[in-house]
Parts: C-alpha cells; sequence; structure tokens
C-alpha cells in the first residue's frame, strides 16, 4: 500500500509573522525555510495575501526604513509562494472574522485566505489564540520572548 498523504499537497498560507521570522532569521525562521524549500520542490503550496505582505512592508520601513522594506518585498516575491490578490469575497470573510473576533484587519485576511484554501496558517502571532480550532488551523511558529 501507498502512501496516501503522497497523492494531497498540504496548503500553507503565511502571514506578517512567518515573513518578519525569516527575514530577521529569529527563533522559528527554520521552521519557514524548510516550507520554502517543500514549495520549491512542490511538495507543498505556500499562499500569502497582498494584504499582509504590505503589513510585512510597512512594519519593516517604519523599523529600517523604506530601501530595505523594498528589498524585502522583493526577495519575498522571488520566493516559491503563491500571492492572492483578495477578492470581494476574501474582503467580505476579512470583514467577518474582523467582526466576531479581536484581531487585526491584515490578520483577519490571512485567516479568510487559509480558510478559502483549507490551509493551515502559519504564524506564531498571539492575536491567533483567540481563534477557535474550527475556525483556523495553525502551524505554529514560536513566540518572541517579551523583554521588559
Amino acid at each position: 500500500m501507498g502512501d496516501q498523504k503522497t497523492n494531497h499537497i498540504k496548503n500553507y498560507v503565511l502571514d506578517s509573522y512567518a515573513l518578519l521570522c525569516y527575514l530577521k532569521d529569529e527563533h522559528g525562521a527554520e521552521i519557514v525555510k524548510e516550507l520554502l524549500y517543500e514549495a520549491k520542490d512542490g511538495t507543498v503550496n505556500l499562499y500569502l495575501s497582498w494584504i499582509n505582505l504590505g503589513e510585512t512592508y510597512y512594519i519593516i520601513q517604519r523599523e529600517k526604513g523604506k530601501e530595505l522594506a523594498a528589498a524585502a518585498v522583493d526577495l519575498i516575491m522571488a520566493w516559491p509562494v503563491r500571492l492572492s490578490e483578495p477578492s470581494a469575497k476574501q474582503v467580505l470573510a476579512a470583514g467577518d472574522i474582523k467582526a466576531k473576533y479581536p484581531i487585526s484587519y491584515a490578520d483577519a485576511f490571512a485567516v479568510s485566505l487559509a480558510r478559502e484554501l483549507n490551509a493551515y496558517l502559519v504564524s506564531g502571532d498571539p492575536e491567533f489564540d483567540v481563534l477557535p480550532e474550527e475556525v483556523i488551523k495553525i502551524k505554529p511558529l514560536p513566540r518572541k520572548k517579551e523583554t521588559h
């Protein structure tokens, strides 16, 4: 008997937490790196909403300037990731999620895309803790340590 999992390619959605984790080489970057290798090999599908790419861009721009933010976007665009332009359906689904749960609007887009694709959301963002398992499947990344 063959392994039935080989017939089904898993879908993953990256959020800004995952992108920044990898770009900053933080704890958990190796998980994102492995997913990028698997996507390049065609064993998984990786997706990213344009909204979350924009979120990553502004975060890097605030921290490091526009030039590095633009370079990060260029790098991400070269990754084996399928960029998803939000459809009207996704916009309304994100609105539904944002109305029900205390998460950011950008995070709501990551959730709506993952739900539409029956994908795992790759993140370590504690904002997603409020979402029940039946709403979203998370592939967790390590949490950032808080500094006081």
